[in-house]
């Protein structure tokens, strides 16, 4: 369980600190918005026409969130990698609580990956933006195991390839 880092919290050294943002701001053009809208009605008709009801407000309210997202700019959150672990924001995760970290090089993005150790917590994405990956990866390979043969996860190819993060 990542650790919510206070004036006593250990850290160790920073080896490599940046900000990134909670999430990718996408521009969305009138195509995309008509698409979005036009499937969301579709599915919320369906919804109602097979009396389905919760899947009608699940739908209206993913609409509501994405709309309140594309209007709010994202915060803005610092990540640093530690001699005794990495600092995502207010938290501090351990390398023992880390199985392995692997670098993904798209043609939009360069994303540095953690894999955690529990089940249930998703892999920690964190955007290199202007970080030397190089440096980064060597500086993480003394404390983590890297791995080579992981991909980018599904949702983040669909998330970014529809505009949805």
């Amino acid at each position: 369980m990542p650790e919510k880092i206070t004036e006593h919290t250990f850290i160790g050294d920073v080896l490599y600190e940046w900000d990134v943002e909670e999430y990718e701001q996408h521009d969305r053009g009138t195509l995309w918005h008509v698409l979005v809208i036009s499937v969301g009605i579709l599915l919320v008709i369906y919804a109602l026409a097979t009396d389905n009801f919760l899947f009608a407000v699940i739908i209206i309210l993913a609409a509501i969130i994405l709309f309140l997202q594309s209007a709010v700019e994202p915060n803005k959150v610092s990540f640093a990698i530690a001699d005794l672990g990495i600092v995502l924001g207010n938290r501090f995760y351990t390398y023992d609580e880390l199985r392995a970290f692997y670098i993904i090089f798209t043609q939009d993005a360069r994303t540095l990956f953690f894999d955690t150790k529990s089940a249930i917590r998703p892999d920690i994405r964190v955007p290199l933006k202007d970080a030397d990956p190089m440096e980064v990866r060597f500086a993480l390979q003394a404390v983590l195991d890297e791995d080579l043969e992981k991909e980018e996860p599904f949702s983040d190819r669909a998330a970014r390839r529809w505009k949805m993060h």
